[in-house]
């Protein structure tokens, strides 16, 4: 009942025009050398969700400024990562994005009016209120269409009907941190950011690498679900064990990016899994060291 009445109250917000306050200050202690990555970043996340999100954002940057081994490039790099898996891209987010395309003066015409979208059933209805989600999850996926059904999404502004269409889509921003996809996201960026700070702590060199994992996950689809996949392999079989003493990785980063170069030569976690494992029995056959410790 909270969540309907949160829903309903930013609802009323958008008919009476109020907007979602002022835009968060930069952290303090911020490197010189960041403030533009992170500046740019609460800008998108204004747009993409308004100001208690972007600071949401300033709050997870937080966590890294001032830290003896975190420089500003660091820094950057995880403000810009973070920014950019925070704008993930849901059909809210793509009909918000023609929307602003339109209020730029772009007006394509003919088949370029479109925008059509591939997505995984879970997908979008993922992106309605958890309330609303969970019962029509547990319903289709009764039947069996969640991992099988693939529903096309024409993101149009061919006509006045179809530009209303997009506002009506991009109105949904109002319930979308109260939605099944935000909760999975949300614990994400949470893991990630916990996994950067790890590798800060047991393995410095290896925290560039970490940090990059991120863009492993983009788009939405089945490319997307690959992504998060692979990313969970990754972090499961190598990172954590690694920071928990658990396996011996004396070099992490290169670790990483080997498993990675098996994911995206080979989609399906057939390839990467058995990469994983032979990392792992590599590490275990070598002689101990104190990398992890």
């Amino acid at each position: 009942m909270e969540s309907v009445r949160s829903s309903l109250r930013y609802l009323f917000a958008d008919v009476i025009g109020d907007d979602d306050g002022e835009p968060p200050f930069l952290p303090q202690g911020l490197p010189d050398a960041a403030v533009p990555t992170v500046s740019d970043g609460i800008h998108l996340l204004m747009e993409y969700q308004g100001a208690s999100y972007a600071q949401l954002y300033v709050d997870r940057i937080k966590r890294f400024v001032r830290r003896s081994n975190v420089d500003a490039g660091v820094l950057s790099q995880i403000a810009q990562l973070l920014a950019a898996r925070m704008a993930y891209e849901d059909p809210i987010r793509i009909a918000q994005l023609r929307l602003i395309s339109l209020d730029m003066g772009q007006r394509p015409g003919g088949r370029e009016s479109d925008d059509v979208r591939r997505f995984r059933l879970d997908e979008l209805i993922g992106a309605l209120p958890q309330a609303v989600a969970e019962s029509l999850l547990a319903a289709f996926e009764q039947v069996g269409w969640l991992g099988r059904r693939r529903v096309k999404v024409r993101f149009s502004v061919r006509s006045p009907l179809a530009i209303r269409r997009l506002k009506l889509m991009a109105g949904l921003r109002r319930w979308r941190l109260q939605s099944v996809r935000y909760g999975e996201e949300r614990a994400w960026a949470e893991r990630w950011l916990h996994m950067i700070a790890r590798a800060l702590d047991k393995q410095p060199a290896a925290a560039s690498a970490v940090i990059g994992t991120a863009t492993m996950i983009q788009g939405q689809g089945d490319g997307y679900r690959q992504g998060l996949a692979d990313w969970h392999a990754i972090i499961d079989g190598l990172a954590k064990p690694t920071f928990d003493g658990v396996l011996p990785i004396s070099d992490l980063a290169s670790a990483i990016a080997e498993a990675r170069a098996v994911a995206l030569a080979e989609p399906g976690q057939g390839a990467l899994k058995r990469a994983i494992a032979q990392i792992r029995a590599r590490a275990l056959s070598a002689p101990k060291t104190d990398a992890a410790e």
